[in-house]
């Protein structure tokens, strides 16, 4: 059997729930049991017709408007970006397990997302470890200047 690679994500949404909201920014990357990276995705997704801005998201978006830009730079169609995700997925070296934090929406949007615009769940299996998923934390991977400042919370409605 293949070694396991475990995957960590981080997002940015301008809303709690997919669907009425949307997937703004993803941020993977591959860990091998280590936490050693392996390799990095990355990609900016276009806004879901018909969904809007929720009031919360919308007050910390304005406050940081430079992040709000970085999120909309190069955005791609969500079934472009969701496509490419499950092939990056696909092409790890070893069976890839997602690693959710169970407080974050990350696994309740790419999901949802993945389900939607790429038709499936390409992740061999999903691990709720708190400890594993804070020694692997690949927010340091995000390019947006509140996932850099400690005392912002860059709404995980973001």
């Amino acid at each position: 059997m293949p070694p396991e690679m475990f995957v960590t994500s981080h997002i940015h949404t301008d809303g709690p729930i997919p669907g009425p909201h949307s997937l703004l920014t993803l941020i993977s990357v591959a860990h091998t049991l280590d936490g050693i990276p392996t390799t990095v995705f990355t990609t900016n997704v276009r806004e879901l017709p018909g969904a809007t801005l929720h009031p919360v998201a919308l007050q910390t978006w304005r406050r940081q408007a430079e992040d709000w830009l970085s999120t909309r730079r190069a955005s791609r169609p969500p079934a472009l970006a969701m496509t490419a995700f499950a092939q990056w997925i696909d092409e790890l070296p070893g069976r890839p397990v997602f690693v959710a934090d169970t407080a974050d929406p990350d696994y309740l949007f790419l999901y949802w997302y993945l389900q939607r615009f790429a038709g499936h769940w390409p992740f061999a299996r999903t691990v709720t470890d708190a400890d594993l998923h804070a020694r692997i934390d690949c927010s340091t991977h995000c390019p947006l200047a509140g996932c850099r400042m400690p005392e912002t919370v860059l709404a995980k409605t973001s």
